[in-house]
């Protein structure tokens, strides 16, 4: 009798012990504790060993290297043999094979320790092998994931770069393998929507979702804050300002509805709607919500002198041209870094096409009247895709910036927006044009106006809330100011063409 007592306080024992251990390891497969080292390390701990999990080539996976036959081991990965046990210079080994998803190829698993086995060691090993397995699945499924959503997100990224150089042949070529029915539109809106780096994979994936997947959504290459959505419906731009109005500081600034071809052009008017939507309550602005200089001007001669201004770039093949009137609209919109970046090429070839069409419109880009010129007339070669009522009456050589400038209409408006600069005792806008007439150089218009050039910085920070736009990021905003100051005449016309002759591309007559 009391034989069998002990008998059955022994195996009450060996059950909760097993319970115990089996308990512990069950632990890691909770989402919180699913990691490869701790199963490893846990392992080698309860079965007082040395453990190592690696692949057929020897690759160690997780724990510490243990000196293994080599042809033992292929017997095992391969599926020879599923495991083996063996005494080896005072050691003891075993090795179990673990499954892993494929094309990867099986792991094998090797405990060695100073003493053998028994029943309890043999049975952890087994389990933990399993365990393993389970992992391993889960890590690799995980990691295909991965995988997959940042190859469909290198597409989209693909396709609007397309866009952007208005290769919509293509763009849809891609698109239609992964979205069909995306891109089977004439036009889209473009929008931006901003909030700290931090937060955009989410803000992504909420735009997403707030879109139906029915828009093309991308992590903006150049500014980590931003995702770009170009929406082919309507209902996409009222889905959008929906999310940010329940997200604390996140923005969303929208374009007009542009063509296709007219991505990069839309991409511009949305970081531009950006700007004006910090400065506003429901932080959410659309680009025709504000009046632009070009809406002022005579459709006709704005039309005639934009041809005039471009005509250098005509001789040129379509894809070429298309490429240069792209890159030259986002790098005068950006930084050559932040082009190079949205467009998926160096910032080398950046400058490269930008310089090609500085020196084919024979002029100097280091000159913001002239960079603001080019600028509208990069925009107006968007708008008018018609040619209005009137155009080329007069001949497009006739046309003239200066006469563009002169509009009633125009003159109001500009001199109502800088007007708005009077009423500040620091003569903003005496630092303002000054600063624009060296080519917004603080340190230049510093000495002109006998100042310190931070504080020429902060008279032209200053500036924009008042006038609502942007001023010391290069854009539209700043291009749009440079042209009130042209129209009220603060600023003389710029001298298009008038410069760096004796360029291969550069046109023969004036």
């Amino acid at each position: 009798m009391a034989g069998r007592e002990d008998d059955g306080r022994q195996r009450t024992s060996g059950a909760g012990e097993h319970a115990g251990w089996a308990r512990e390891l069950l632990e890691h497969l909770r989402p919180a504790g699913r990691d490869l080292n701790r199963v490893v390390a846990w392992l080698a701990d309860t079965a007082h060993a040395t453990v190592s999990l690696q692949d057929g080539t020897g690759r160690l996976l997780a724990g510490t290297p243990v000196p293994l036959d080599e042809a033992l081991v292929a017997d095992v990965t391969s599926g020879r043999i599923a495991s083996a046990a063996l005494e080896d210079r005072g050691r003891h080994l075993r090795l179990v094979r673990v499954e892993r998803s494929r094309p990867a190829p099986a792991a094998v698993l090797a405990v060695a320790r100073a003493r053998p086995f028994d029943r309890r060691v043999f049975d952890i090993v087994t389990h933990a092998a399993q365990v393993l397995e389970l992992l391993l699945a889960g890590h690799e499924s995980t990691a295909a994931g991965h995988r997959l959503r940042r190859a469909t997100s290198d597409l989209r990224l693909a396709i609007l770069q397309l866009l952007m150089v208005e290769d919509t042949v293509s763009a849809r070529r891609v698109a239609a393998g992964l979205w069909p029915g995306l891109l089977d539109t004439d036009t889209a809106c473009v929008y931006v929507v901003e909030s700290s780096p931090a937060e955009r994979d989410r803000l992504a994936e909420e735009c997403l979702s707030a879109t139906g997947e029915r828009a093309l959504v991308v992590r903006c290459p150049a500014v980590d804050g931003h995702v770009i959505v170009l929406a082919p419906r309507d209902r996409a731009g009222q889905e959008l300002c929906s999310l940010v109005g329940r997200r604390p500081g996140v923005y969303v600034g929208g374009s007009a509805r542009q063509v296709l071809a007219r991505t990069a052009a839309a991409y511009g008017q949305a970081v531009s709607a950006l700007a004006v939507a910090r400065f506003r309550p429901e932080k959410a602005a659309l680009y025709a919500e504000r009046t632009r200089p070009e809406r002022l001007m005579d459709p006709a001669r704005l039309h005639d002198w934009t041809a005039a201004v471009l005509s250098p770039l005509d001789r040129l093949s379509h894809h070429t041209r298309a490429e240069l009137l792209a890159t030259t609209r986002l790098g005068l919109e950006f930084t050559a870094v932040n082009t190079a970046k949205i467009l998926g090429v160096s910032r080398n070839t950046v400058r490269a096409r930008m310089d090609r069409v500085e020196s084919l419109l024979r002029t100097d880009f280091a000159d913001l009247t002239v960079r603001a010129a080019v600028h509208l007339a990069l925009n107006a070669q968007v708008g008018l895709v018609e040619p209005p009522p009137g155009a080329g009456a007069r001949g497009t050589g006739a046309a003239r910036l200066a006469d563009l400038l002169s509009g009633p209409a125009l003159r109001t408006w500009a001199v109502g927006l800088l007007g708005r600069l009077d009423q500040d005792g620091r003569d903003l806008r005496r630092s303002l044009r000054t600063w624009i007439a060296v080519g917004g150089n603080a340190e230049r218009a510093a000495q002109k106006l006998g100042m310190h050039a931070q504080t020429v910085r902060e008279h032209v920070r200053s500036c924009e809330p008042v006038l609502e736009r942007q001023l010391l990021a290069a854009g539209s905003d700043l291009y749009e100011v440079v042209l009130a100051h042209l129209a009220a005449g603060d600023l003389l016309p710029p001298v298009l063409r008038g410069t760096k002759p004796g360029h291969p591309d550069s046109p023969v007559h004036e």
